[in-house]
């Protein structure tokens, strides 16, 4: 016997406001039949291919340390750094820059979303792949 993931869920203050915003970071869209409005608090979101859902609960909790499970991005266009002017652009906070770290052209940058959930963004396959070639070791994001 084997389990999958249904859906993840993030515990948030908001639940639309968190959900609307993720929706645009990952183009996600409501689910069919059951929009998320403003009051709601639980909204569901879902990729457009439909293998994916993010579901976001109103809680009264303060996140106060580090996320134990977190998102890791990988940008479907253009690259890493791309990717991340973006993000900053729609809202998201860096939290702590691991670029370089593994030498020129590796690593990932850690962000946060506007309740302050972790996540991180990652180079593309073809970064990782470029990297390879120039110095023949594959590092993992």
């Amino acid at each position: 016997m084997t389990a999958r993931v249904a859906h993840t869920t993030i515990d948030c203050h908001d639940a639309y406001a968190l959900s609307q915003w993720w929706k645009a970071v990952l183009d996600y869209v409501d689910i069919e039949g059951d929009p998320n409005l403003p009051g709601h608090e639980e909204c569901m979101i879902v990729s457009r291919d439909g293998t994916h859902r993010l579901l976001f609960i109103e809680v009264p909790d303060d996140k106060v340390v580090k996320n134990r499970v977190h998102l890791d991005l990988e940008p479907v266009e253009g690259g890493r750094d791309d990717e991340l002017a973006r993000l900053l652009a729609h809202g998201a906070v860096e939290v702590a820059d691991r670029r370089g770290q593994y030498g020129p052209g590796t690593g990932w940058v850690v962000l946060a979303d506007p309740e302050g959930n972790e996540f991180c963004i990652l180079r593309t396959l073809a970064e990782r792949e470029a990297a390879a070639s120039v110095d023949g070791t594959v590092e993992g994001s």
